[in-house]
């Protein structure tokens, strides 16, 4: 399953396999932007459609807007946490 993978993307996919192996596919499949794609900052990530175990049918992905929207307001929510303000202050 991995090894597909694993030769598109040799420094993620054992980060892939740990997550599937501790939490399994569809809980990978679920947190895919939150938790794993965001490791693209420090190595290439495959894109959720790219997993073995990802079906069409059964599940969705996020346009690239979604995403960057998605991690602006992740980025806005931490700043507000760390300046201890709230948003329009």
């Amino acid at each position: 399953m991995i090894e597909s993978l694993a030769d598109e993307y040799p420094e993620a996919a054992p980060y892939i396999q740990k997550a599937v192996d501790e939490h399994g596919e569809d809980w990978v499949l679920e947190n895919y932007y939150e938790q794993l794609y965001p490791l693209g900052q420090v190595m290439t990530m495959p894109e959720k459609e790219e997993l073995p175990f990802y079906d069409a049918d059964e599940h969705d992905t996020m346009t690239e807007e979604e995403r960057v929207e998605m991690y602006q307001a992740w980025a806005e929510y931490r700043e507000y946490l760390r300046t201890a303000t709230k948003p329009g202050e």
